[in-house]
């Protein structure tokens, strides 16, 4: 059954204030079912959309103290699991069903290991920099690349204006450029081939998350 949104709001500034457990555990019965049918008409897999909703919960809880500008927690969760689901869509489009030498239908991963090592390493450091960003520009910068919302969607969650919006993420972008080119200049160790595959991978991430 859906909440009024009065009610939600409540037990979202009880969590990302209080840090309220009781709260917290209020708001995810009162609103996983919706959402996980929601997550699953996009994805059409009950076990995937309970994950995705559950992830969606769990970085709430560990990133509620940014998150205390969200002035509309129904809307958020909405969204974030939309984007989720999207992406969820995109992470598995490397697999692929082929049929073996016996008939049978194999599924074959066509990632590479060592791409995906490179990736994770880069993600990782980019986490350790959102972290240290003033706290309105880390959340606008973690709603715009990690929830994939629009700046017109970030600037309505949280009463800006766009332009706000827009401000907030040159800045995040600005900052965190600065602390991988430093990063760089320490590792000594940088080969010219990872270096140009850590640049496809800022490109990547920004282009693309």
């Amino acid at each position: 059954m859906e909440q009024p949104n009065d009610h939600l709001k409540h037990l979202w500034n009880q969590v990302c204030l209080f840090n309220d457990k009781k709260s917290f555990e209020l708001l995810f019965y009162q609103l996983n079912r919706n959402l996980i049918n929601f997550c699953n008409t996009f994805i059409h897999h009950e076990y995937a959309a309970e994950e995705i909703v559950s992830d969606v919960f769990v970085t709430c809880w560990n990133n509620r103290r940014e998150l205390t500008a969200i002035l509309n927690p129904k809307a958020y969760l909405y969204m974030a699991v939309k984007n989720r689901a999207l992406n969820h869509l995109k992470k598995y489009s490397h697999l692929h069903l082929q049929t073996g030498l016996t008939d049978e239908l194999v599924l074959i991963d066509t990632r590479d290991p060592n791409v995906e090592l490179e990736k994770k390493e880069f993600f990782l450091k980019i986490d350790s920099i959102i972290q240290r960003l003033p706290g309105q520009t880390s959340l606008v910068f973690r709603l715009i690349k990690e929830d994939g919302m629009r700046y017109k969607e970030v600037a309505e969650l949280l009463e800006i204006s766009p332009r706000t919006v827009q401000t907030h993420m040159r800045r995040a972008i600005q900052k965190i450029s600065e602390c991988l080119r430093a990063y760089n200049k320490r590792d000594h160790l940088v080969t010219k081939n990872k270096l140009y595959s850590f640049i496809s991978l800022v490109s990547f991430y920004f282009l693309h998350s």
